[in-house]
């Protein structure tokens, strides 16, 4: 993959769907909702301040992260599904 988000941003690709309910009842595609976790596949180097300091990023390449349900922008590299959104999009880091 050659992308470098820029900023603030970060590359996130959603995590699966479960594809069963608790009682073990089949969702189909089309009545899925897109989860709202994902891993985190590239950061950027960070915001600058008003002052011109760099200031990093709290979240890292490999973390799981919990995002705001409209956050982000879909695109498609590689055939995969990825989300690029701001670092303010992220509501969490799943441990």
């Amino acid at each position: 993959m050659k992308i470098r988000p820029l900023n603030d941003r970060l590359l996130v690709k959603r995590l699966a769907e479960e594809e069963k309910t608790a009682g073990g009842i089949i969702i189909p595609d089309s009545a899925k909702e897109k989860p709202a976790e994902g891993e985190v596949a590239a950061v950027g180097p960070g915001k600058v301040d008003d002052s011109g300091k760099r200031i990093a990023l709290q979240v890292a390449v490999g973390d799981k992260v919990l995002f705001s349900k409209y956050g982000g922008t879909d695109v498609k590299l590689d055939g995969e599904d990825f989300l690029i959104m701001r670092e303010d999009d992220i509501l969490g880091i799943i441990e």
